[in-house]
């Protein structure tokens, strides 16, 4: 007797096939036979508030596991919610595979409830994107997106689903197994030219990305920089791939390092903003050696004068043995000297007890309070800067940002997925009072799935980081559209079922966190911090264009 099944079910299958533990979403009628797929293939189903954060929530699950994320959003608005998690994604270079429904194939162009053509919304943030037209299809189209949403450069694949084709009842045709991605071995002739390079070298600096954290590269960049003493500055999800607390990991001094650097080797490593695009206060005789998955970031905006794309644990490897007897001990004591002297007038601002407090200070008691089980879940535009400068991160993953194209919102989103994925430990939200106000409703999703996530929010009651530079040029009197209300985020957090705690004093901040981790509810610890607390450390974050 033949046995038939659902689209949905076949989506649900090809899903746990690659390994896919959860699926986020927010309902929807067009995509009603993938939840029920789920349940007969133990998929958890987490159901949030807003497309948007579904799609960041994917974005995060698909860091933290280095698989594919997935999220199933419904046809029209659904799918247009869920935009901005696609494009954030895209530039962070994550594998997020987001399922769209869509009207029904027979009545395409007729005006379906939700119908819109939605391909086109997705053509330059995404790797690829598709309509599976048929459902005996699902399984080859499903194991096709994963494969190009993970090999060479990770990133995003829509797609899209019509209610037919989910609807619809046929003998299952064999699903594929799990995709796994060879990596890629650097070119013989390249790597003899990084040789030349760097044994000619006298003050050789290593940019650790992004791709360092996706290619598990963390354990050879350690011994690499421990064999060579080549300092180490670390960027995006390459965070934590070099504890920040290693003698050869570097933050304070990047820009002195750089003026200086005569070879530089970016891993994973766009030569965006963050970099000032690999011009300004650049050495401008310094070689550049860059390693990436991606070619079309080969060259870009600075020509490289070798440039590999490779695996970056595989070219790691290679300078190890390469470099055997080779060090740069007098080149890392220069930059050390230089580190500390900059963190001297760091360590001035992290002890300012001001009322309201300083993001410095607001940060020091962050920094003492996280320890190996504390996930870190940055977002906010000035608080999570001066962060960024202040907190010791140790591991790999442990922070989670939106990336470079810098979106806001990402903090409930992300604390939901990681909390879920890692249940034994802290999922901290570093955000920004304007941040919170994005996705801040999900801590009613927190609630609902039992997951104590909780949020820091530095309260300067404004959009501090355009706000500042806005008085700066203009004058308080004519500051517009960045003033925001010193809301209680605290209490809106505590009338949906979590917890909450109010901090105006620099030294409630820690006994406040404690208490907020100890309640095992979502939680919210609101504090107070100085609307020009980082103009009066001269600290501002310039608006970067």
């Amino acid at each position: 007797m033949t046995t038939y099944a659902l689209g949905g079910e076949l989506v649900a299958r090809a899903l746990a096939a690659q390994g896919v533990t959860t699926l986020y979403t927010l309902c929807g009628g067009h995509v009603m036979p993938i939840y029920d797929g789920c349940l007969n293939n133990g998929i958890r189903i987490i159901d949030f508030r807003h497309e948007q954060a579904a799609a960041h929530a994917a974005d995060a699950h698909a860091r933290l596991t280095r698989n594919v994320g997935v999220a199933v959003v419904t046809a029209g608005p659904g799918v247009t919610d869920a935009v901005t998690g696609v494009a954030n994604a895209y530039e962070a270079r994550s594998p997020l595979v987001l399922l769209g429904g869509a009207a029904p194939l027979k009545t395409k162009g007729m005006g379906a409830l939700q119908e819109i053509p939605q391909l086109g919304l997705f053509q330059d943030i995404t790797k690829v994107r598709f309509t599976i037209t048929q459902t005996e299809h699902i399984p080859d189209r499903l194991a096709e997106a994963f494969q190009i949403a993970l090999s060479g450069r990770p990133g995003p694949v829509f797609v899209e689903l019509p209610f037919d084709v989910l609807f619809n009842a046929v003998e299952p045709p064999p699903i594929h197994p799990r995709v796994a991605i060879e990596p890629t071995p650097p070119a013989l002739g390249a790597v003899a030219s990084m040789f030349e390079l760097l044994r000619a070298a006298q003050k050789p600096l290593i940019i650790a990305g992004t791709q360092v954290y996706w290619d598990q590269a963390h354990n050879a960049l350690r011994e690499l920089t421990e064999q060579t003493s080549i300092p180490v500055f670390t960027n995006g999800a390459g965070r934590g791939t070099l504890p920040m607390t290693h003698p050869n990991c570097f933050k304070s001094a990047r820009g002195a390092a750089l003026r200086e650097a005569d070879v530089v080797i970016l891993l994973g490593t766009p030569l965006d903003f963050r970099l000032k695009y690999g011009q300004e206060g650049w050495n401008p005789q310094a070689k550049l050696i860059q390693i990436e998955n991606d070619p079309a970031e080969l060259h870009r905006n600075r020509r490289a004068d070798v440039a590999i794309v490779a695996d970056a644990r595989l070219v790691l490897e290679a300078l190890i043995e390469g470099l055997h007897g080779l060090r740069w001990d007098a080149w890392l004591a220069r930059l050390r000297l230089l580190e500390d002297q900059k963190n001297e007038e760091l360590k001035r601002w992290m002890a300012l007890d001001d009322i309201p407090i300083n993001h410095f200070r607001f940060a020091a008691a962050i920094n003492q309070f996280i320890g190996e089980d504390t996930l870190i879940i940055g977002d906010g535009g000035d608080i999570v800067a001066a962060c960024a400068k202040v907190i010791d991160l140790t591991h790999p993953g442990q922070w989670l940002d939106p990336g470079p194209l810098g979106c806001l919102g990402v903090g409930a989103p992300f604390a939901i997925a990681a909390q879920h994925l890692h249940p034994q430990k802290r999922v901290l939200i570093i955000s920004g009072d304007g941040s919170f106000g994005l996705n801040g409703f999900e801590f009613d999703t927190a609630v609902r799935f039992g997951l104590p996530i909780v949020a820091i929010v530095g309260n300067d009651a404004g959009w501090g980081q355009i706000r500042t530079p806005q008085i700066q040029m203009v004058g308080e009197s004519r500051a517009v559209a960045t003033a925001l209300a010193p809301t209680r985020y605290d209490r809106i957090v505590e009338a949906m079922g979590g917890y909450s705690e109010y901090v105006e004093h620099p030294d409630d901040i820690l006994p406040a966190l404690e208490r907020a981790f100890a309640s095992r509810k979502p939680a919210c610890v609101n504090v107070m911090i100085d609307p020009q607390g980082m103009a009066k450390t001269g600290a501002s974050t310039p608006y970067i264009v």
